[in-house]
């Protein structure tokens, strides 16, 4: 099993590196399935109905989110309709749409390969979402999808490195990856742990390169000089796509494991004032 993870997508440069990026991976790659966290793609923070629906067009089966699931109201009101859009697992019952799910992919020609995707918020640093802890239920909810499939993801979006690697340890055997998102830098420390996990702290973004987190420069600046937040102009100086690549054995157990970061094509100006991309 080859899983493409495509790190968190920014704004419409994030949806425009993903355009171009994605089909020249899967070419090279060959993935069998494809998550990509969605947490900023509508304006920097959050994921809009609009754009869920064209992300998946463009060619992913899973779209994960964060503490930002539900600041688009359109996604909100229409989350429990869309399977292939996840928000954290370890929210209250009463929260709308689901945590987790199992898929099915074709592998080999066998259209029947099951994968469990599950999304979990950290607790540290989120003062606008208070979830659950994500250590307390993990040990059930794995038990649970390896009942389903020895192929489990799940997408930590976590602010403090210490809680990632506090989870990575917790989780290393028991599931296929543990992939750390929501700082938007990517980190260089990929690997496979001794029980057969995947992990990485932060997989990064995808959107422009050359600004904060994806977001305009200026803007963050005024924003941390003011006090007043602004998260609403993009960036788009070096648009690409980041993520992870890895190979999955029978058993679910990692083979290998590959950092990614492709430039896009810079744009054309009207596609980068937001005319074209979607």
């Amino acid at each position: 099993m080859k899983i493409l993870y495509i790190a968190e997508i920014i704004g419409k440069a994030g949806v425009y590196a993903l355009k171009k990026c994605l089909p020249d991976i899967k070419k090279e790659k060959n993935p069998d399935f494809v998550i990509a966290c969605a947490d900023g793609a509508t304006g920097g923070n959050g994921l809009g109905r609009n754009h869920a629906a064209y992300i998946r067009k463009l060619g992913v089966h899973v779209l994960t989110t964060g503490e930002c699931c539900f600041y688009k109201k359109d996604l909100t009101e229409n989350i429990s309709q869309l399977p292939y859009v996840l928000r954290p697992e370890n929210l209250n019952a009463e929260a709308p749409g689901i945590g987790c799910r199992v898929y099915y992919t074709t592998v080999d020609g066998n259209p029947k390969q099951k994968v469990a995707v599950a999304v979990l918020l950290g607790q540290s640093g989120f003062n606008r979402m208070h979830a659950n802890s994500p250590f307390s239920g993990l040990a059930a909810l794995l038990e649970r999808l390896r009942q389903e499939t020895p192929y489990t993801v799940i997408d930590f979006h976590a602010l403090a490195t210490a809680e990632k690697q506090t989870f990575f340890a917790m989780a290393d055997g028991s599931c296929s990856a543990v992939i750390g998102s929501h700082t938007r830098v990517q980190t260089a420390d990929e690997r496979i742990l001794p029980g057969g996990t995947v992990v990485i702290t932060d997989a990064g973004r995808t959107g422009s390169i050359e600004s904060v987190g994806g977001c305009s420069r200026e803007s963050r600046i005024r924003e941390y000089i003011s006090g007043i937040p602004d998260w609403t102009k993009d960036a788009w100086e070096k648009p690409a796509l980041q993520g992870l690549f890895f190979e999955l054995a029978g058993n679910g157990k990692a083979v290998t494991v590959e950092r990614l970061s492709i430039a896009a094509p810079e744009p054309p100006v009207a596609e980068a004032g937001g005319e074209a991309v979607c």
